[in-house]
């Protein structure tokens, strides 16, 4: 079996701001939930028979204590934030696995989905459909893989060396020296792509980069001022470096048959008739349960 783990905030804000705004009669604007749904769809047509979303339930994490310019609902439209419990709600209806995130975050339980998915034997692939930079640190060879659905692009693990010039092990600490402004952090000062992953390339990890310059045995010109920074806000690094760990929690996931798709729920047809889908409750109904 290959199964698909999706991230939902993903697709939601994918969608909110990918389709034209659709508000019902009651005056709910259901556009991006409506997109959400009929994505799983196509998944489901294109064969997917085990299918997991995690979900962002509460934007602000434990993380936000941590960093408090960490990514929070601060300013998010609120036809776009009425649409989070919405969408958990139809995903469930159409007979979907939910994980709706509160004090963990929506990457932590595609994380923690895809290591206990990958330890069933039964298990052929893992597919993590976001294209989000910190998933990378969960792909493993071929077996663990990320899609970016939008583009088509698959990255196993020699794809996320090369995109980003490290392994999927030195993903954190890359992204705690170049920063990632969709989740509010900045990295180090002077510290771009090319010198992170010409330094980690090299040592792997923050905590075995060396304080000299001279040490570092690598051709970049700026060694000098890079080290300067990397000693004088090595806390400030590692800090970021914690944000950008995924916390791998397997029990999210405590048996990979509950994510085989056996058919939409009995309120399924209710669901989308409130959000103006009906088309959608039809199409689902077509598909077989058990594939």
């Amino acid at each position: 079996m290959r199964v698909f783990l999706v991230d939902g905030t993903y697709e939601l804000f994918r969608h909110y701001y990918g389709v034209p705004p659709h508000t019902t009669a009651d005056g709910a604007e259901v556009a991006a939930t409506r997109g959400v749904l009929w994505s799983m769809q196509r998944l489901l047509e294109q064969g997917a028979t085990h299918l997991g979303v995690a979900t962002d339930h509460i934007i602000e994490s434990f993380r936000n204590t941590m960093w408090p310019a960490y990514k929070s609902s601060a300013g998010m439209d609120p036809r776009l934030l009425s649409q989070f419990g919405l969408v958990e709600v139809a995903l469930q209806a159409m007979g979907v696995v939910v994980w709706p995130m509160v004090e963990l975050e929506a990457d932590d339980a595609l994380a923690g989905a895809a290591a206990a998915a990958a330890d069933d034997p039964r298990v052929a692939q893992v597919v993590i459909c976001t294209p989000d930079k910190d998933l990378g640190q969960c792909v493993r060879g071929t077996r663990v893989v990320q899609l970016d659905r939008r583009r088509m692009v698959v990255y196993d693990e020699a794809g996320v060396a090369a995109k980003f010039g490290v392994g999927p092990a030195s993903i954190p600490d890359y992204l705690a020296l170049v920063g990632d402004s969709a989740d509010g952090y900045p990295g180090l000062p002077g510290w771009g792509a090319r010198s992170a992953a010409t330094v980690l390339a090299r040592w792997g990890h923050l905590e075995e980069i060396p304080d000299r310059p001279a040490d570092w045995e690598v051709p970049l010109r700026n060694r000098p001022a890079l080290a300067a920074t990397l000693a004088a806000r090595r806390d400030e690094a590692m800090l970021f470096k914690d944000l950008a760990t995924l916390r791998e929690d397997r029990s999210v996931l405590p048996d990979t048959d509950a994510l085989r798709w056996t058919g939409p729920t009995e309120v399924f047809a209710e669901v989308c008739e409130r959000i103006d889908a009906r088309g959608l409750a039809a199409a689902a109904a077509r598909l077989p349960a058990d594939r």
